[in-house]
């Protein structure tokens, strides 16, 4: 059914995996439209009552955009390209029913932001969080910078996202960025049991406890000036630099414009 995900439904939950293990499960315009429609499908099949997002594999979650569907791009494709994986992550975060994000890896740029965009995340102790877009003259396009701060505050969130380093299993617990660290083995199961915790729980305040605390929290602003602000990095001759020494395995030489 799909290309770029694996999809399989018992006891109520349904879980989405990212499989494309080649690219450490990065990912594309291909990954992003189709996670919109596994989305969509846990909105509108009743006998589905949670969700579980993972990647395939024991070395990646997600391991972040395929940059090299990065270049060539002018601002507005760059701004076009940031609200198609938005849209797809707030449908994530808005879905009434749990979605939890079981992070089995390498959770970097979109990776981390989809994982954020769950309702609460576990990893095993091999997982390592971060949003290094900054390393490519780029900022997070998928809600990041947003979601990021809600979770672990300002100032580990600009530590972050300023310096691009990694944030291990052990950190993102005492950041409160997971709320369960386990064994790569154990954490499938782990996730498993809570929700079938959660949705033994009336569906109707499940669905309610999810848009209150998303009201708690929600800037739509905030959102939108990321998603610009991406855009325009896609003008920059930084951009083009990073990307390239990306892609051809160099340190980057940044100038500021």
């Amino acid at each position: 059914m799909y290309q770029t995900l694996l999809t399989a439904l018992a006891e109520n939950i349904f879980t989405i995996t990212i499989n494309r293990p080649e690219k450490l499960n990065a990912l594309n315009k291909t990954v992003i439209a189709e996670l919109g429609e596994a989305i969509e499908e846990v909105y509108q099949n009743p006998a589905i009552r949670a969700a579980i997002i993972t990647g395939s594999g024991s070395k990646s979650f997600v391991a972040g955009a395929d940059i090299s569907g990065f270049t060539g791009l002018s601002k507005e494709q760059g701004k076009e390209m940031a609200k198609a994986g938005l849209d797809v992550f707030f449908k994530i975060e808005n879905a009434s029913k749990p979605i939890l994000a079981a992070v089995n890896g390498f959770a970097l740029g979109g990776g981390c932001e989809l994982a954020m965009a769950c309702h609460f995340r576990l990893c095993s102790d091999t997982a390592q969080f971060g949003q290094p877009e900054v390393n490519l003259g780029l900022i997070p396009g998928y809600g990041g910078t947003q979601r990021l701060t809600q979770l672990i505050g300002k100032g580990r969130a600009l530590e972050a996202l300023m310096t691009g380093n990694l944030i291990n299993a052990s950190l993102a617990l005492q950041y409160g960025l997971v709320n369960y660290v386990t064994t790569p083995a154990d954490l499938m199961e782990k996730t498993k049991v809570i929700l079938q915790q959660i949705i033994g729980k009336g569906p109707l305040a499940i669905a309610r406890c999810i848009a209150s605390a998303n009201a708690a929290v929600g800037n739509e602003k905030g959102y939108q000036m990321e998603t610009t602000f991406f855009g325009e990095c896609f003008g920059t001759e930084d951009m083009k630099e990073g990307t390239a020494a990306f892609l051809e395995k160099r340190k980057p030489v940044f100038k500021g414009s």
